[in-house]
C-alpha cells in the first residue's frame, strides 16, 4: 500500500518510537523510508549578522543533532528483520512543520510518520504541536505517534 514513508525525525523518545513504527512499515510494505531532520533557522538574525561565528555553531549543532537522530533510525533499519536501505535527509533554515509537509510533497512520499509528545492544555496551547499542524497542512496521509 505505501511506496514511500517519510519519517519527520528530531532524535526525541516520541521520535525514536515514530521511527521503530516506520522501520516496521516499511518492513510490511516493502516501501522506501527516508528519515528527515529539520533544523529550525538561526533565531537571531540581528545578532547573527554582525557574529557569523554564532550562526555557524547554531548550524553545526543542528547538523550534529541530525546525524544522531539519523543514525539512531539507521541502527533500527540495521536491526530489522530483513535490513532496510534508508534515505536520510536534513533541511535547514525553515520551520519544521514547512520543512516536513513540503519535503514529502518533493519526494513523492505517500505516508508521514511523526511522534507527538502528547502535550495537552496550556504546554500545547503555548508550545503549539508540530504533528498537529502537519496534520492540518498536508495533502498527504499522516500517521501521529505517541
Amino acid at each position: 500500500m505505501f511506496t514511500h514513508i517519510l519519517l519527520a525525525t528530531d532524535g526525541s523518545a516520541s521520535s525514536r518510537h515514530a521511527a521503530a513504527l516506520a522501520v516496521s512499515l516499511a518492513q510490511v510494505h516493502g516501501a522506501k523510508l527516508t528519515a528527515l531532520y529539520v533544523a529550525d533557522p538561526y533565531p537571531y538574525l540581528g545578532i547573527g549578522e554582525l557574529n557569523p561565528g554564532g550562526m555557524q555553531a547554531y548550524a553545526s549543532a543542528g547538523q550534529q543533532l541530525a546525524a544522531q537522530a539519523h543514525a539512531e533510525v539507521d541502527a533500527l533499519c540495521r536491526a530489522a528483520p530483513r535490513p532496510l536501505a534508508l534515505e536520510v535527509l536534513l533541511v535547514e533554515n525553515t520551520t519544521a512543520v514547512q520543512g516536513i509537509v513540503q519535503s514529502a510533497q518533493e519526494l513523492g512520499a505517500d505516508l508521514i510518520v511523526v511522534g507527538s509528545h502528547g502535550r495537552t492544555g496550556v504546554a500545547r496551547l503555548v508550545l503549539g504541536s508540530v504533528a498537529a499542524q502537519v496534520v492540518a497542512q498536508s495533502v498527504v496521509p499522516v500517521l501521529v505517534t505517541r
